[in-house]
């Protein structure tokens, strides 16, 4: 990982066979927006809520990584990472969802910003998903 940061914005660059999400965990963030992200993957594991559970959909081929979005927050203390992606097959059909695991092929460009003094809270909800609660705090983001 190749990191620079600067007031609340962060650029990681995640290299070649480094693992995603766990690369947004090991980043140390306790609350931020990740506004962007390209590259390539592969090992990708998609998932859809379907009203009750996630079902999983692995993407066999390497992929472009057209568009990555989320948040980091906590559920509990513990690092919650939230990130949906859009990714590019050859012959351009592109695949879409949460992001449940892949491994970064060649290289992930991300642009994160910190948000501080506003905690990105994770709670249970009736649906079965764990919702956002945004609440502010006037704590550092990290």
């Amino acid at each position: 990982m190749i990191k620079a940061e600067r007031g609340d914005v962060v650029v990681v660059r995640f290299q070649d066979g480094e693992q995603l999400p766990e690369g947004l965990e090991r980043l140390g963030l306790k609350s931020a927006a990740i506004l962007g992200g390209v590259g390539m993957l592969r090992d990708l594991v998609l998932a859809y809520w379907d009203g009750e559970r996630y079902l999983e959909e692995p993407v066999e081929e390497p992929v472009e990584l057209l568009s990555l979005q989320g948040n980091i927050g906590d559920r509990e203390g513990e690092v919650v990472v939230h990130v949906h992606v859009v990714a590019g097959k050859r012959g351009g059909a592109a695949v879409g969802g949460h992001l449940r695991s892949a491994t970064v092929h060649n290289t992930a460009e991300l642009v994160l910003l910190k948000l501080t003094g506003i905690r990105m809270a994770r709670k249970p909800e009736p649906t079965g998903l764990v919702g956002l609660h945004p609440e502010s705090d006037g704590r550092a983001s990290d």
